[in-house]
């Protein structure tokens, strides 16, 4: 047997092994492309708009299923169809993940105020909802996350739908409002942590979101899985002692 033809035998295992790990790689990404889009998604809290429910570090379960798929459920957003399929409606008080109408890029989270239809209105720091304001109850204060300042939880109720908000001062901007209309096909979203959140109650010209369009729902945000303090990461061990470990496994309503 020649050099030529023994090197060449020796080169077949060699190619073998290759296509095997890159199919194996090429498997692995379609199975977790088709688990994140029709399944559920991972995302990470980098904001306090959503105290005292979500911390920033608060790494979270999205599922996907609730709402049907738009584009906006696939990675990067391809434009492969409009509308939803298996479309269904949001209700008031679900925490979702939405891209942000003027960019459709990039992932926002709130919590749903307003359906189609609805008149939503911020009257001296108070939520109406049709003319009829939501009620609260008081909870005690707080000191805000990251800060020296003080708040005050409330309880809030939207029509049988009861969570905490986070009330830190008042704030013209945010606490006092025009009449909005929830327009067919979209929703007027809020934070929890109502003085420190950029929502639908400012205009998208203004750098806010507006009302959101069906189509921008990714999903329904459903658990805490884990959480970490600031500069902490499950990929830096010599961080670990900083995890919020009382978050872990925390379902969201």
């Amino acid at each position: 047997m020649s050099a030529d033809t023994k090197a060449t035998d020796d080169a077949a295992p060699v190619k073998e092994d290759t296509w095997d790990i890159v199919r194996t790689v090429l498997i692995a990404l379609l199975i977790t492309l088709v688990f994140r889009t029709f399944l559920f998604q991972p995302f990470t809290i980098p904001s306090a708009s959503m105290e005292p429910n979500l911390y920033e570090g608060d790494y979270i379960v999205v599922s996907k299923w609730n709402y049907g798929y738009s584009r906006h459920s696939i990675q990067f957003s391809p434009p492969l169809f409009k509308g939803r399929l298996f479309a269904q409606d949001a209700k008031r008080g679900d925490i979702v993940v939405f891209k942000l109408p003027r960019d459709n890029k990039t992932d926002y989270i709130k919590r749903i105020i307003g359906v189609p239809g609805d008149k939503i209105q911020m009257r001296n720091s108070q939520l109406f909802i049709n003319d009829e304001l939501v009620p609260v109850i008081d909870k005690g204060p707080v000191t805000a996350k990251y800060g020296n300042a003080y708040a005050t939880v409330q309880q809030e109720n939207l029509r049988g739908v009861s969570h905490l908000i986070q009330d830190l001062r008042y704030e013209p901007q945010a606490d006092e409002s025009e009449v909005f209309i929830v327009p067919e096909g979209h929703y007027f979203v809020m934070g929890d942590n109502r003085d420190d959140s950029l929502d639908s109650r400012f205009a998208a010209y203004n750098g806010g979101v507006g009302f959101v369009p069906a189509e921008n729902l990714e999903g329904k945000a459903t658990m805490v899985l884990i959480s970490w303090n600031r500069g902490a990461s499950l990929w830096k061990p010599w961080t670990w002692l900083d995890l919020r470990w009382d978050r872990f496994f925390r379902s969201l309503h």
